[in-house]
C-alpha cells in the first residue's frame, strides 16, 4: 500500500462512519444511539478486514483484538466514537480508524509483534449526552464512580437505562478493571484541534502531556445607574472591573509560556444600554501542562480580582468551582513515538502540550500513555468545516506502524 493509498482509504472509512449522524449539518453522534449502533456496524467491518477479533465490552467499547504470543501482555490504542452536536467527522473516531489500518499494513506484510494489540473506540468521551465523561477508560482503570449511571439527559433517561437499552450490562462495569501488569501502554492519535502544526507545516505532533485544568467563578458587583446622570468619577461599574480582571488575566497568560486563560462567560445585570452596569458574573478557565504553573496562576488573578475590587469601590466574589490535574505523557511512549516519526523524516518532531481533555487522562490511571497529533485544516474542529488532510492521516499510520514495530 503506497503512502498516499494510506490516507485515502482512511478517508473513506471516515466518510462511511460520518454517514452514521442524526439528520443535520455535520456529524451528530451520542453514546448508545441508533447512531451510535450503525457506527459500531462499520467499526466492526473495518476491524474484522484488518483480521481482528471484535467484541463489545458493557461500557459500549467496541475492543478490536490482534492476539499475540500465549500469556503476552497488550498494547492498546483507539480514541472515541461519539461527537458533540454538529460536529466534525475526524475528532475521536479518526483515532480508531488509523491504529486499525496500521495493523492491516503490518497484517499484510506479515510481520508478527510480539505482543497483543487492542483497538479501542469508547463510547462517550465528549460527554455531551450525560453531565459524565470517559466512562470506558475510567472502566478500565477502575476510577469510575457507578453513582454517575444515574444521570440523566435531557429527555430524562438515565445513563443505566441508555445502556440497558443498548443491550449493556451496567452492573458488570466494575469487572472491566485492567491488570496494569498485563498493560504495556496506551496510544492515541488525534486531530490537533489547533493551527499549531499546520501554521509548522508539520503533519505529526508528538504530545508530551495534556494541560490541568481549572475554573473560577467572579462576580463583581458595583452600583447601577442612570448612564446619562452619574459621572464618570462616581461610578463603581461592575463591567469595567470584570474588563480590568480580562485583560489582566490575558496579560498574565501570554507573558507566561504555556499556560492559557480564557474568560468565555460573561452576565452583565440589568444588561441595557442606558445603564451603568451594577453587577457582573464572569467566568474565568486557566489550563496548562505543568499543574504548579496553572496553580499560581489562579492565585495571581484571584489576588488580582481582590485588588481590582478595592480600588474600584466593587463587591468581589470568587470560587474555584473545578479542578483538574494534568496528565504527563510517559517519557518512554514519547521517546518510542519521537523515533517513529523520525524515521525517514527530516524535519524536527514536534512537541506539544494538549490543551484539550482526551481518553488519554483517563487511561493514565491505568498504564504509561502517549498521544500523537494530526494536523488539521485552519485549527478548527468541534465543527462540520473539521478537517484532516489525507497526507497527514498517511502520515499518521504511517508513524503507528513504525511504532508498533519498534515497540519493545
Amino acid at each position: 500500500m503506497a503512502d498516499a493509498d494510506r490516507g485515502a482509504l482512511a478517508q473513506h472509512w471516515l466518510d462511511r462512519l460520518a454517514a452514521c449522524s442524526e439528520p443535520g449539518p455535520g456529524v451528530t453522534r451520542l453514546p448508545f444511539t441508533p447512531e451510535h449502533r450503525a457506527a459500531l456496524g462499520v467499526l466492526t467491518e473495518l476491524m474484522e478486514q484488518a483480521g481482528l477479533t471484535v467484541g463489545l465490552d458493557a461500557a459500549g467499547t467496541l475492543i478490536g483484538r490482534q492476539h499475540g504470543p500465549e500469556g503476552a501482555s497488550v498494547l492498546l490504542l483507539g480514541s472515541h466514537q461519539d461527537s458533540v452536536r454538529e460536529g466534525g467527522a475526524y475528532d475521536g473516531i479518526m483515532g480508531v480508524v488509523l491504529p486499525v489500518l496500521a495493523l492491516m499494513k503490518l497484517r499484510q506484510d506479515r510481520v508478527q509483534l510480539p505482543f497483543a494489540v487492542e483497538v479501542l473506540a469508547f463510547a462517550d468521551e465528549e460527554g455531551v449526552r450525560f453531565p459524565t465523561a470517559l466512562m470506558g477508560p475510567r472502566a478500565l482503570a477502575g476510577t469510575f464512580d457507578m453513582a454517575a449511571l444515574e444521570l440523566r439527559d435531557r429527555d430524562g433517561i438515565t445513563l443505566r437505562r441508555a445502556m440497558e437499552a443498548f443491550g449493556l450490562n451496567p452492573d458488570a462495569l466494575p469487572g472491566l478493571r485492567r491488570d496494569p501488569a498485563q498493560v504495556l501502554g496506551w496510544v492515541e492519535i488525534h486531530l490537533e484541534q489547533g493551527p499549531v502544526l499546520e501554521a509548522a507545516g508539520q503533519a505529526i505532533g508528538i504530545v508530551t502531556g495534556i494541560c490541568g485544568i481549572e475554573r473560577h467563578m467572579v462576580t463583581l458587583t458595583g452600583t447601577a445607574a442612570h448612564a446619562g446622570t452619574v459621572p464618570m468619577h462616581l461610578r463603581r461599574d461592575a463591567l469595567v472591573g470584570a474588563a480590568e480582571l480580562t485583560l489582566a488575566a490575558e496579560a498574565l497568560a501570554r507573558e507566561s509560556e504555556g499556560l492559557l486563560a480564557t474568560v468565555g462567560a460573561l452576565q452583565v445585570r440589568p444588561g441595557v444600554v442606558n445603564a451603568v452596569p451594577g453587577e457582573v458574573a464572569m467566568t474565568i478557565e486557566i489550563r496548562a501542562p505543568d499543574d504548579a504553573l496553572r496553580e499560581k496562576a489562579g492565585v495571581t488573578l484571584s489576588r488580582t480580582a481582590h485588588d481590582i475590587a478595592n480600588r474600584r469601590g466593587l463587591g468581589l466574589e470568587i470560587t474555584r468551582t473545578y479542578a483538574q490535574p494534568a496528565t504527563p505523557c510517559s517519557p518512554q511512549v514519547v521517546e518510542r513515538l519521537s523515533q517513529a516519526v523520525a524515521t525517514g523524516n527530516r524535519a524536527a518532531a514536534q512537541f506539544m502540550a494538549s490543551g484539550a481533555t482526551h481518553d488519554t487522562s483517563a487511561m493514565a490511571g491505568l498504564c504509561p500513555v502517549g498521544m500523537l497529533f494530526t494536523a488539521c485544516r485552519d485549527g478548527v474542529s468541534h465543527h462540520p468545516n473539521e478537517n484532516v488532510p489525507e497526507a497527514a492521516m498517511s502520515s499518521g499510520i504511517l508513524a503507528l506502524e513504525r511504532f508498533l514495530m519498534q515497540f519493545q
